[in-house]
């Protein structure tokens, strides 16, 4: 055990309490087997060259193999578990990929080299390119890269990769990580929770984890060390609360709050197929954040009405090329036809500054070192001066958008200026098309993301220019507070209930009705079992989130009035302080939700 981990052992053996993040919710109370990580032995060796064609089969015969691991464990899931099998389809298609199989088939065969040390070269490439991106949706996708390495590494090596699950007495496993894989292996193997160092609320071994109602808590640093196999552990997967050696008082607190959750979480499916409307009549849509197509039939699965933001840059950064028009036109057509007669909202690419495209060609300015990458070239800025990929991606959206109801979503908006010049590429766009006889949807929506406080304060103006206005919180908050979250010195300062956040929420919906426009919100609040009523209150028309919250926010909407929201708004919006909208809303819900009241 190093030193920093004997110190942390030192100090939490004391404190027995431990926060991380709970990502699946659920209490889960027994002893521990820690699984520490497996180190793969990736030496180089030298090969003939007559050796090279021989260990080009070896690697793909270990694809092979995977692939074939992978649809034994599909074929094993039920068919409630869509989340599942869409992540399991999402590795198939990652051992197919030029990113991982190409490249370490050009680096064994360029350098004469085995394919361990290859596949390893060929992973930390995909690695520095990914540690580059903030954006944790897209950065948490290398997790899954690494997992569907790491089991081609044991098939190489003949050592196992997915660690024996204990099965006799009720388990708690800890780990430095664990893939969506293993995750599924954990159903039916006596494991009533697990922990990891790694991992983070979107990943999709979390996801895994609340499709099979394995209570999780994930990023405890050190946890394989500060708790030893034997030792009894007691977590809520919600709350992120570790208690180690718990007392008899922590374990029946515990259980009275866990029978109530699950109580929770069965009138929470009835939800599922019921109508987003308030007692008094009022419809709200509840529509869907993804970033992939492998994440439609969560969509689906929660009946979500559209999705109202789709994170089209991660088809950049997944593939070791820039994807061309016919390969996002085909992804875009089956967003439209999924989700049809729903609107599919596409957010244009938003990369720049510290999501950089390093398979783009040239040596453009934007590739440099920028001093304050979140204020440079990015989104609708760094898509204004590579014209020829915007316009390239406009092509492929406006030719898909006669399979269905497409919306675009240009980010980052902070000038008129900016709105104009990307009308303007958008209407040259579509005089392009029809000089090729191409066809295009004439009522595709043109929209843009209030993010800055900028775009706030020119609401008024910018509704009289789009469709639709979507209120991206997590980066307006971001501005506004001048607060990096990603920054462990100033990330507690992030404050989505500032009283400035929520006076600028208020304001954009105001100019949004007054120009007679939509406005919907896209950010983390959407999903927020405490944001949701309050932003329902504020006048927005659409709330966007994770598909598994809907059922949740749905739940909201339908036990209240919301002319009763509107009130309770109106007094938010006179607080001084975030912990004064705090108290004023935890004795509003009390009021507004008596059977359904919930923590605060």
């Amino acid at each position: 055990m190093n030193q920093s981990a004997n110190k942390q052992r030192d100090q939490q053996q004391s404190v027995r309490r431990l926060h991380g993040i709970g990502v699946s919710p659920g209490i889960a109370a027994a002893t521990v087997v820690v699984l520490k990580r497996q180190h793969w032995r990736t030496g180089w060796y030298h090969l003939p060259a007559e050796h090279i064609d021989r260990e080009v089969r070896r690697f793909r015969g270990a694809i092979t193999a995977a692939e074939e691991e992978l649809r034994g464990l599909r074929q094993t899931l039920n068919g409630n578990l869509t989340e599942a099998v869409s992540i399991i389809d999402s590795h198939l298609l990652m051992l197919q990929d030029r990113m991982i199989v190409t490249r370490t088939e050009t680096i064994i065969r360029h350098n004469n080299v085995n394919a361990e040390w290859a596949l390893a070269q060929a992973l930390n490439e995909i690695k520095e390119r990914f540690e580059q991106i903030s954006d944790s949706y897209i950065r948490e996708r290398y997790a899954d890269i690494k997992h569907v390495a790491d089991r081609v590494f044991g098939l190489l090596t003949g050592q196992e990769s997915v660690p024996p699950l204990v099965s006799g007495h009720p388990v708690i496993l800890v780990a430095n990580d664990f893939s969506p894989e293993d995750t599924l292996r954990m159903l039916g193997a006596d494991v009533c929770g697990f922990l990891t160092e790694k991992g983070g609320l979107t990943s999709h071994t979390a996801i895994i984890a609340r499709s099979l109602n394995i209570p999780a808590v994930v990023g405890l640093e050190y946890i394989t060390s500060i708790v030893r196999t034997g030792d009894r552990v007691m977590f809520d997967g919600n709350s992120g609360l570790v208690v180690v050696h718990p007392e008899a008082e922590d374990l029946e607190l515990l259980r009275e709050y866990e029978q109530q959750k699950d109580a929770a979480n069965d009138r929470l499916e009835s939800y599922i197929g019921l109508a987003s409307i308030s007692l008094d009549g009022i419809a709200v849509r509840l529509s869907a954040n993804i970033e992939m197509c492998e994440e439609l039939p969560s969509v689906l699965r929660y009946k979500c009405e559209g999705i109202g933001l789709f994170r089209s840059e991660f088809s950049y950064f997944y593939e070791e090329r820039l994807p061309g028009e016919e390969e996002l036109l085909a992804l875009y057509i089956q967003l439209l036809e999924t989700m049809s007669p729903y609107p599919v909202t596409v957010r244009t690419l938003d990369v720049g500054g510290d999501k950089v495209l390093k398979s783009f060609p040239g040596n453009q300015a934007w590739l440099d070192q920028e001093r304050n990458p979140a204020l440079g070239l990015r989104s609708i800025r760094f898509s204004l001066y590579e014209q020829d990929l915007f316009r390239n991606q406009l092509r492929a959206l406006l030719r898909a958008s006669v399979h269905g109801r497409l919306r675009i979503l240009l980010p980052l908006v902070s000038a008129l200026s900016e709105l104009r010049a990307a009308k303007k590429l958008l209407a040259e766009v579509m005089a392009d098309l029809r000089a090729q006889n191409l066809a295009y949807a004439e009522d595709v929506e043109i929209g843009m993301m209030v993010e800055v406080p900028s775009a706030v304060v020119m609401a008024d103006i910018f509704a009289r220019e789009v469709d639709f206005f979507a209120i991206g919180t997590n980066d307006l908050i971001q501005y506004s507070l001048a607060i990096d979250r990603g920054n462990q010195y100033v990330a507690h300062l992030y404050e989505p209930f500032h009283p400035a956040v929520l006076r600028m929420i208020y304001q954009t919906v105001q100019a949004a009705k007054q120009g007679n426009i939509a406005v919907s919100l896209c950010g983390e609040m959407a999903g927020d079992s405490l944001c949701a009523p309050l932003l329902i209150g504020f006048g927005v028309e659409e709330l966007s989130m994770r598909p598994a919250l809907v059922p949740q926010v749905k739940r909201l909407l339908r036990h209240a009035r919301c002319d009763a929201l509107q009130q309770m708004s109106a007094q938010v919006l006179r607080c001084k302080d975030s912990d004064e909208v705090r108290a004023l809303l935890s004795n509003s819900y009390a009021q507004l939700y008596p059977r359904e009241f919930f923590e605060v």
